[in-house]
């Protein structure tokens, strides 16, 4: 190459010149910054290889001087980091138009110019050994007598690069620094090379990076930053200008913009705008593909996902809508009803229908009717019960002057009470048709002529485990059929525990007792036995007929059709005088709908409509007025003239109640005073000294006896209960002479197995009680729409603020060490956003969650177990109001999930972030469930909720996963769904950018693993199966572990 060496030289040194008083010698090879001062046409080419003009050396200079015509050639050498010598190293290129001169000629040209241009389509080397030029064809352009640097030499000039270069060179002229040549913007700071040139050739430019001004004769660098910079390259951000990403030197290669892409064909030289319908972040080398239906303009950094949005307002519209239509459809009834009684004609029951399509005039019907059907409060989920025919009996409300509803059977004479079904129903019994109607359906139910159960009892006892003392001991009696037998006692003397153990909800653990005469286990009878808790346990969002029907439905034989159910309800409501209030709200104690007697009628009804053989009611008379008190005592003594064995605990009854009974068994300390009919404890405590003042209430008397406040009634002598106790062991064996005591003590064996083919029928199959507990669960959410809309508001509040919080990061949630050598290039890394959106999503479900989770079981726990003791399935029950709570559960989701990944732009698929929170949900309501069976009531929402405060703070955000696995309790974090849904959050977010980022580095610190997406998924549906199944549990201990 023509240099001037001796006066052209920019440092006379030998160690090559000087930039930014640093060695030149010492730094990475910058193509700009010349070694010596170009004499001759001189650029740089695309690869950064040095061309000059010279003349062919291959050419004998005859005269030595330098003066001889040759032929002009173009020199290019990829190599400058050393001296520039004259020999004939690179590569050789002719001129286009075949330009000769001599060395003179050559000199006279200016350095930039483009007098004789190179033919690129001809390369040489220069041969060593001939002496001569050895054209290189394509196939050999890499030929091993040239460098890596020499032999990826173009020949074609670039523009760029030589601008620099001629800048650089007239700043030296001018004893300048070359600024135009400096590899790095900060002043005085010395570039790193962080890639050789076999690193180069193999690898390029690392995907997802722009190396515009890298080759193998400029390799990629890194410079110091400028402070601006460092602040950004702190704050996880690339340093910008004018809104581009710029580096810190020329040969700095710099992360791809956002919204454009770089592709990797072009090794970094080339950015393209990322095109519509898809989405490129930062460092992209391929367009993301944008969901089908979001909004992803030319250019987009990150996807708006707008059918999400559009599927939640068209489900919310059709949820609005609906509401409206369905409100709109119970307003029209109500007024043909209220228009149907303007007109003089009352809204008729299928009854009063039968009875009017019999020949009865309608006036006659009226002048008969006397309650009033109220306006619905609500649509009834039955209304084909309404015509549904009622074993070909008729209805006309009674008179004014009579009995109405059940206590009509109060009119039957002494002698027909209790008698066989035919009697009943003859003439001579009296009966209203809508008791016919009951009868004859309590007949089909059960099979029988007599359908009342009795009781036979024998040493009695029951002492639970590790207790010291009995509740229970040598308690001996009977109860008749088709009677109406009150326990008495004052506290603690064992009345609710006798009870328990007729009922079989308690195993005695001495003696015996019979049902009809046989001996066997009480347990088995529950299908046929019902029991009336003392509060009145039904559910406040479903009308009269709704709550009878679904126990009607549950329990009664399985072979009968939904038509018989529906007649044999309808005849339990009239007879209960609920008509005019059956298709009313039953409404909740602290938001009454009806009244306090007609709750009572209608917890009877329950039972009743799974056609009892024998009832039991605790306190029935608990809570009401005297008036209402004795119309249900009226009712249930009715029953029993009908030869349904009922037993009512009740304390204190008033005198009128009092003369109803038929028999009495009181109890102290947990043994007999008496047992027998209630006509006889006058003369029998009479006997014992006790007198019992005129126009006093014979209750009370009795209650104060036997509670041992008998004081006032018996003057001298003893009256501790232990006395009375004594008193009745001694005698009790004339309480048991009289004739009409329990039938035969050992029944035929015909009756015993209708009795067992009986209890075999009874109740629905599992399948259908799911079924039948689903609709119910379903009929309540619709009733309770307001709470519904109330929760889906939350999750929607919820998910729209955290999305808020995240909006500002346009969805980049990760950011990593670059991979290899470009980790030097890296930002501030950013590992914790991942599984901190995570942790956030976790806390935001528990709060939405925990609360409406805990409702699904807790509102109805009393009534589960009631149903439960009466047969009911405990599996189909919890199945169906599981499933019942998923549409609700995944309503929340997506109210959460639209507006989070609408804002927070994250690039995880919307998919699997719906799954992924919807799994969540399942977990925390399950999690909810299990604090529902443990937990009081009251306490459980909180309770719950802190639970799953807990539970997402251990989803190895902070602290680490890294950092718990090296107390070694990570198994502790394990076992919490918060883990796993970060886990599948990191994943989601890290994995994508493999390609650029050192994700796995990023993994192993924080914890996680990278590609365990299904794993992830199967886990928390896992969880959460596991927490159902803990609460199912729940159903059979929590009553004994509630706190």
């Amino acid at each position: 190459m023509r240099n001037s060496p001796d006066d052209g030289s920019f440092d006379d040194n030998g160690s090559g010149n000087r930039l930014f008083n640093t060695s030149t010698a010492s730094l990475p090879q910058d193509p700009f910054l010349s070694q010596q001062e170009p004499l001759v046409p001189t650029f740089l080419d695309t690869q950064g290889c040095l061309c000059q003009m010279q003349t062919d050396p291959s050419s004998a200079d005859d005269s030595g001087s330098g003066t001889d015509t040759k032929p002009f050639l173009w020199q290019c050498v990829g190599n400058q980091t050393g001296a520039v010598t004259m020999e004939p190293s690179g590569k050789w290129y002719k001129t286009r138009d075949g330009a000769e001169g001599t060395e003179a000629d050559l000199l006279r040209l200016p350095v930039n110019s483009a007098a004789h241009p190179l033919d690129a389509a001809t390369p040489m080397t220069w041969d060593l050994q001939s002496k001569s030029f050895v054209k290189l064809s394509d196939g050999n352009s890499k030929d091993n007598r040239l460098g890596a640097w020499d032999a990826a030499c173009t020949g074609e000039n670039r523009t760029q690069f030589s601008t620099s270069f001629y800048g650089a060179n007239e700043q030296l002229k001018n004893n300048q620094d070359p600024i135009a040549a400096a590899p790095c913007w900060r002043p005085g700071a010395v570039p790193v090379q962080i890639q050789n040139v076999s690193d180069w050739q193999t690898t390029g430019c690392l995907e997802g990076f722009m190396c515009v001004n890298n080759t193998a004769n400029s390799l990629p660098q890194y410079c110091p930053p400028i402070q601006e910079c460092q602040l950004a390259r702190l704050a996880s951000t690339v340093c910008q200008l004018n809104g581009s990403n710029v580096g810190m030197g020329p040969f700095e290669p710099v992360v791809c913009q956002a919204g454009r892409y770089c592709p990797p064909s072009d090794n970094g030289t080339v950015t393209r705008e990322c095109p519509a319908g898809t989405y490129c972040q930062a460092g992209a080398s391929t367009p993301t593909p944008c969901m089908r239906g979001s909004r992803c303009p030319p250019g987009s950094t990150y996807q708006l996902f707008l059918v999400p949005v559009g599927l939640l307002v068209a489900l919310d519209v059709l949820l609005v809508v609906g509401t409206l239509l369905l409100r709109r459809r119970r307003h029209h009834r109500r007024r043909l009803k209220a228009n149907a009684r303007g007109h003089g004609v009352p809204s008729l029951g299928f009854l009063e229908k039968q009875r009017v399509s019999a020949g009865s005039s309608i006036a006659a019907v009226i002048a008969r009717h006397r309650y009033k059907r109220v306006q619905d409060e609500t649509d009834r989920v039955d209304e084909d019960c309404e015509m549904a025919p009622v074993m070909d009996a008729t209805y006309v409300p009674g008179r004014q002057d009579t009995w109405n509803g059940f206590e009509a059977a109060l009119d039957i004479p002494e002698q027909l009470a209790g008698s066989p079904i035919d009697v009943l129903n003859s003439p001579e019994a009296g009966l209203t048709p809508e008791i016919r109607a009951f009868v004859s359906s309590m007949s089909k139910a059960t099979d029988a002529t007599d359908f009342g159960l009795s009781f036979g009892f024998s040493e009695l006892t029951f002492q639970p485990k590790g207790s010291q003392r009995p509740i229970l001991q040598g308690v001996m009696g009977e109860i008749r059929r088709g009677t109406l037998t009150a326990v008495m006692g004052g506290s603690g003397a064992g009345k609710s525990t006798f009870v328990n153990v007729l009922m079989g909800k308690s195993e005695y653990t001495a003696g015996s007792v019979t049902i009809n005469g046989a001996p066997g286990k009480l347990r088995q009878y529950k299908k046929v036995v019902g029991y009336v808790p003392q509060n009145d346990v039904v559910l406040p969002e479903l009308t009269v007929r709704e709550n009878l029907l679904h126990s009607a439905r549950v329990r009664l034989p399985r072979t009968w059709k939904d038509a018989d159910i529906c007649a044999h309800v309808t005849a339990v409501v009239d007879c209960l005088e609920l008509s005019h209030v059956s298709d009313s709200l039953v409404g909740s104690v602290s938001k009454p709908i009806l009244s306090g007697g007609q709750r009572k009628r209608v917890s009877i009804g329950m039972e009743l409509a799974a056609a009892p053989m024998a009832i039991f009611l605790d306190e029935p008379t608990s809570g009401l007025d005297a008036t209402a008190a004795t119309s249900i005592m009226r009712t249930l003594k009715a029953l029993a003239r009908l030869g349904i064995s009922v037993i009512v605990v009740i304390h204190q009854p008033r005198m009128e109640i009092f003369d109803m009974l038929d028999d009495l068994i009181l109890l102290a300390n947990g043994q007999l005073i008496y047992a027998g009919r209630e006509a006889d404890v006058q003369p029998f405590f009479e006997q014992l000294g006790f007198h019992f003042p005129p126009h006093a209430n014979y209750g009370d008397v009795v209650t104060d006896i036997i509670t041992g406040n008998g004081r006032p009634y018996k003057k001298t002598g003893d009256i501790s209960k232990d006395a009375l106790i004594g008193h009745w062991s001694a005698s009790r064996q004339g309480s048991h002479g009289d004739e009409r005591t329990m039938e035969s003590a050992v029944p035929t064996s015909q009756s015993h197995a209708n009795m067992q083919r009986l209890l075999r029928r009874r109740g629905a199959p599992l399948w259908r009680q799911t079924q039948l507990c689903f609709a119910r669960a379903m009929l309540q959410q619709y009733r309770a729409l307001a709470t519904f809309w109330y929760e889906m508001c939350l999750a929607t509040l919820a998910g729209f603020l955290l999305g808020l919080a995240e909006h500002a990061k346009q969805g980049v949630l990760f950011t990593g060490s670059y991979r290899g050598a470009y980790s030097i290039l890296s930002v501030s890394s950013d590992l914790r956003s991942a599984p901190e959106l995570a942790l956030l999503v976790a806390i935001a479900v528990g709060l939405v969650g925990a609360a409406p989770g805990v409702r699904v079981f807790s509102e109805e726990l009393l009534l589960h177990r009631r149903e439960a003791e009466a047969g009911h399935s405990r599996l189909a029950y919890f199945a169906a109001k599981s499933a019942a709570a998923a549409p609700r559960m995944a309503c929340a989701c997506l109210h959460f999930s639209t507006p989070l990944l609408l804002l927070s732009a994250a690039v995880v698929p919307w998919g699997v972030a719906f799954l992924a929170n919807l799994l969540y949900f399942y977990c925390v309501y399950g999690l909810a469930s299990v604090v529902s069976m443990v937990v009081r009531r009251e306490d459980a929402p909180l309770f719950a909720t802190m639970l799953s405060l807990i539970v997402g703070v251990l989803s190895g955000a902070a602290p680490p996963l890294r950092t718990v696995r090296g107390w070694h309790v990570e198994w502790l974090w394990r076992a919490s769904p918060g883990v796993w849904l970060a886990e599948l959050y990191f994943g989601q977010l890290v994995g994508p950018f493999a390609y650029l980022y050192d994700v796995e580095q990023a993994a192993d610190a924080a914890g996680f693993a990278l590609d365990h997406l299904w794993r992830n998924l199967g886990v928390l549906a896992a969880i959460g199966t596991l927490y159902r199944v803990l609460a199912f549990a729940g159903l059979f201990a929590g009553k004994r572990i509630r706190m």
